[in-house]
């Protein structure tokens, strides 16, 4: 059987994993790997290497994707480079694609398998942890450590100089990273692109928290959060990518300024980026990457294709690539209960 793999979209820590995995399964199986290049632009220009056993061994440890990224979409020029991605599986005599990726990625390869049923896998991959039909994505822990380690350093500074500090972190349209390292780092509130902005709220609690003897505070603020549906998120800029996303970024500086001009408390802002993507995956990524690829190769041994592995409990399952794109995971309603405890 001849495999081929690709990566999509932005990077995460637990990549190289599931490369590894999917990889181990089909070389065991007397099989032929092929890893295309930056995502669906590998696809599209027929750029490959060829993966075994021995040169993936090592790559576990090692974060982002030896295979490089992009943010290439076929059906954005449908029908010039539709057939070149199918060109390319003829040439390299694929029997089936594993696709590792986000809603976008995987997208395309449900498109592909409903248009021409080419024969593909999806793996679901996101810091954000926003995928449907999966209970927990791989890169998620890695980053939301990475958050905890930067606050828990941010903190001492702002103690020290009885500053606000504002950290803004990634989540387009979940809150899953915010407010999961909003309960790690004990901050005094959290922002969530689920939850309106309620700065009256936010600026009682800070002062509440001032006139109890707690002369500095820790403000998450997810980088989708917005303060009404009209006004809509921040954005860098108004260019888009091919899947028509514009750059987030920039609320955790207006909620500072508007803090600081609200309290009169001295009021920081850190962008933390793609910090958060970065460096190698935790222990929990390495293992659920491995069993993500693991389970992708299982299933492409039995020509199971249309189909994503998920995460369900503590079980890999197959779940319908139709059923596992286009919606979008917001947080649940228990974890935002659990955190109004803290916001009183």
């Amino acid at each position: 059987m001849r495999v081929g793999i690709l990566t999509g979209g932005g990077d995460c820590p637990g990549l190289n994993p599931v490369i590894r995995g999917a990889v181990r399964v089909i070389c065991n199986a007397g099989g032929e790997v092929y890893g295309l290049l930056e995502g669906w632009r590998g696809a599209i220009e027929g750029n490959y290497i060829e993966l075994n056993s021995e040169n993936t061994d090592d790559i576990i440890f090692k974060g982002g994707t030896i295979l490089g990224s992009s943010r290439t979409n076929p059906y954005k020029n449908e029908a010039e480079d539709v057939p070149k991605v199918r060109e390319t599986f003829e040439r390299l005599g694929l029997d089936c694609l594993i696709a590792i990726g986000g809603d976008d990625t995987l997208g395309v390869a449900n498109k592909l398998w409903n248009d021409y049923k080419l024969p593909v896998i999806g793996c679901p991959k996101t810091i954000d942890n926003d995928l449907s039909s999966t209970d927990v994505t791989f890169g998620f822990d890695t980053s939301i450590n990475i958050v905890m380690e930067a606050v828990d350093r941010l903190r001492t500074t702002a103690e020290s100089h009885r500053r606000i500090m504002v950290v803004e972190t990634m989540g387009r349209h979940a809150g899953w990273i915010a407010l999961f390292s909003g309960l790690a780092t004990a901050a005094d509130y959290t922002l969530v692109p689920e939850v309106p902005i309620e700065m009256d709220r936010m600026v009682d609690v800070l002062k509440k928290r001032r006139a109890n003897g707690k002369m500095y505070g820790i403000i998450i603020v997810s980088e989708g959060a917005q303060f009404n549906e009209e006004e809509g998120v921040v954005t860098q800029d108004g260019e888009v990518d091919d899947f028509g996303h514009v750059k987030l970024g920039g609320i955790g500086e207006t909620v500072a300024k508007m803090i600081e001009d609200r309290t009169g408390f001295e009021t920081r802002h850190v962008t933390l980026g793609h910090l958060q993507r970065g460096g190698s995956p935790s222990a929990a990524d390495r293992v659920l990457g491995t069993r993500c690829g693991v389970h992708a190769g299982w299933l492409a041994l039995k020509h199971h294709f249309g189909y994503m592995v998920a995460l369900r409990g503590t079980s890999i399952v197959p779940v319908a690539l139709a059923d596992a794109v286009g919606e979008m995971r917001a947080l649940e309603k228990n974890f935002l209960e659990e955190a109004e405890v803290f916001l009183q």
